[in-house]
């Protein structure tokens, strides 16, 4: 292989995604889990030198700095890290301390602002489902952060003695007719009923919706269609940010 790899990582809180990139390129990609070694195998057997590590992370400091260790062991690369900026470009954050903003919200913020130059509502739908509002001028609105579906089912199983269900059932509007199909339904429309609800609070000129995140494509269904999926999103907010 010749030619100039970079290594792109977004780490979440239970699991990260990567990809490897040779200039415009996407040569390769897959899903790191901690403790998985076949995981960590695949990854690390991507390329046998990459000459750029970038990583936009949400992890702590502790889970940083092992994989940080891996990957320079690897490679002999230390990898730069993605952090929330004030601005990046015409991008402004809203936070007084932008660094207690996740790197992923405003990454996706930044890959989709250098898409489109129009108002904006960016939703990430991960393990928490963020919303924000980005100005037509790159002002930063403001956003919104709720659980995801796993989340507010392990609330309900944590802290009801009643609510128990096997059942594979999936995300669904329709009422709920059974425990399994009033828990996962009820957990849709507060998902997608929150999108809608903030699409509606935003007020005129309408937000473009974009979605990206791992649950994305069920919450474009559950918004029948509406809003359009970008699964890149976080990786092109990196790609722009290292190239600042």
């Amino acid at each position: 292989m010749t030619g100039h790899y970079c290594l792109q990582l977004d780490v979440g809180n239970s699991s990260a995604k990567w990809r490897l990139v040779n200039n415009a390129e996407v040569l390769a990609r897959g899903v790191y889990v901690p403790d998985d070694t076949s995981s960590l195998e695949a990854m690390l057997g991507c390329a046998e030198q990459v000459q750029q590590v970038w990583i936009a992370s949400v992890a702590g400091d502790q889970r940083e700095g092992e994989l940080a260790t891996v990957l320079e062991q690897r490679w002999g690369v230390s990898p730069w890290f993605a952090r929330t900026q004030a601005n990046t470009g015409d991008l402004v954050n809203s936070y007084s301390d932008p660094g207690r903003m996740g790197v992923d919200r405003w990454l996706a913020m930044l890959g989709a602002r250098h898409r489109y130059r129009e108002r904006l509502c960016v939703v990430d739908a991960g393990s928490a489902v963020t919303i924000d509002l980005v100005a037509e001028d790159g002002r930063h609105e403001g956003g919104y952060i709720i659980p995801g579906p796993t989340l507010m089912e392990r609330a309900l199983l944590l802290d009801t003695d009643r609510v128990r269900f096997a059942e594979a059932v999936e995300y669904d509007l329709p009422p709920g007719r059974s425990t399994a199909e009033a828990v996962r339904h009820g957990v849709a429309l507060a998902e997608a009923g929150a999108v809608n609800l903030a699409m509606e609070q935003a007020g005129e000129p309408a937000p473009r919706l974009v979605l990206c995140g791992g649950a994305a494509p069920t919450m474009q269904q559950l918004l029948n269609g509406r809003g359009e999926w970008l699964p890149d999103l976080v990786f092109e907010g990196l790609q722009i940010m290292a190239g600042q």
